[in-house]
């Protein structure tokens, strides 16, 4: 591979974030047809194709996209020099990539994410993606960090994911506080309509498991694998469900459900997910060291 030609990179990395050729051919006074040339130049040094054209639109590819990532780390690097160089203030601004499961408590993800609410030199931004979609945008550098109340399944274990148990949730049966059963599971659930969420579940698997050893077959009346709707049917069904109490803290706090009692040794478990790359940003290594305090 020809040396990198960093003012091509530059060029590069300017399309990819505006994703758009024409606007930055005019942002840079330069014609559209030169700089589309000097891409090529790039992606034949390279070796690589760092676009794909869709019509009129020009798209990333994988390895677009990986390039991307780097690319942004040494141009928003520039930046920051310029500005000390400047101004002798060193400004340094930083971007966190998180994706989440669609599926994860809404609730523990604010509380994660808002140690980044109190520093101003940071943003973020949060992409909800099924898990396979998830690592793919760690593999290809899209994120920085993925949130799961999933294991990384057995399939994958080769790859280069670092996975790190941030949180570990106990499970509770929660219900309307006007109709609270105080007796030990099952005396007195006898007669209850249950909500749960999905048999392939860590939850679920913790409530059979707690209704075969007492014999108990629950009455259920529907299934959600999404947080946030388990949490409205918790909510308005008059219904019994089996979750972590953070997942309908507010509704406890205003009095509309009350944990009835916890199953025992029963937890649900949240992962930070991230893979092996050469920059780290430092919030992200600082973000991961307080969620041990969750």
């Amino acid at each position: 591979m020809s040396r990198l030609n960093y003012h091509h990179l530059y060029y590069f990395w300017r399309i990819a974030v505006a994703g758009n050729l024409t606007q930055v051919a005019k942002e840079l006074h330069i014609s559209q047809s030169a700089l589309s040339l000097q891409i090529k130049q790039l992606e034949h040094n390279m070796d690589v194709a760092l676009f794909e054209r869709s019509g009129r639109r020009l798209i990333l590819t994988d390895m677009g996209r990986r390039v991307l990532a780097y690319a942004d780390d040494i141009f928003n690097k520039g930046e920051e020099l310029e500005s000390f160089l400047n101004k002798g203030i060193l400004a340094e601004t930083q971007h966190l990539s998180i994706g989440v499961l669609p599926t994860l408590s809404r609730n523990f993800v604010e509380h994660f994410v808002s140690p980044l609410l109190a520093k101003p030199e940071v943003s973020f931004s949060l992409t909800a993606r099924g898990m396979s979609d998830l690592l793919n945008g760690l593999t290809n550098h899209e994120l920085d960090l993925v949130l799961t109340n999933r294991p990384v399944s057995a399939e994958t274990k080769d790859a280069p994911w670092i996975v790190q148990q941030v949180s570990r949730q106990p499970l509770a049966i929660v219900g309307p506080k006007e109709s609270k059963i105080h007796t030990p599971f099952p005396q007195g659930y006898e007669s209850a309509h249950w909500i749960l969420p999905g048999k392939n579940t860590e939850i679920r698997t913790a409530f059979n498991l707690l209704c075969a050893t007492w014999q108990y077959q629950p009455d259920v009346k529907a299934e959600a694998d999404d947080m946030a709707m388990l949490r409205l049917l918790a909510r308005d069904s008059g219904a019994l469900a089996v979750l972590p109490p953070v997942v309908v803290k507010d509704e406890i706090r205003q009095g509309l459900l009350e944990e009835y009692q916890r199953l025992p040794d029963a937890y649900e478990h949240f992962y930070a997910i991230t893979t092996q790359r050469k920059f780290v940003p430092q919030v992200l290594i600082e973000l991961l060291q307080m969620s041990q305090n969750i």
